[in-house]
């Protein structure tokens, strides 16, 4: 049963062609907002503290500081209002989820860049 839903999903979601990131980088997401008949785009720029999931049910959560309020926000990689997201720095991390990054504040929240 399970193959036959992976099938279904690999065949007819539709796949977007995201950039390469990982947890620790910092990327903006520009998602679509509607507002009764309006639409906008609204953007989100944070550090990404997880991927996780695979295929088309697979997710990434963002955290941003807001004034001393920290927002996290998960993300569907097969959103259908994701517009398109950018790489803004890639992180120096040495594990795939970061969650000890919630409790760091002042200058031990920071992330050292990778060199490339």
């Amino acid at each position: 049963m399970e193959d036959l839903v992976k099938f279904v999903q690999d065949e007819f979601v539709a796949k977007k062609d995201l950039p390469e990131f990982s947890a620790g980088d910092t990327i903006t997401v520009y998602y679509e907002i509607k507002e009764g008949s309006k639409t906008r785009t609204q953007f989100f720029r944070g550090v990404v503290i997880q991927r996780r999931g695979s295929g088309s049910s697979e997710t990434f959560t963002i955290r941003k500081m807001s004034g001393t309020v920290g927002v996290e926000r998960i993300f569907p990689v097969n959103l259908p209002a994701l517009q398109k997201i950018e790489v803004n720095k890639r992180g120096k991390v040495r594990r795939a989820r970061i969650f000890y990054f919630r409790e760091l504040t002042g200058k031990k929240a920071r992330i050292k860049e990778k060199r490339s």
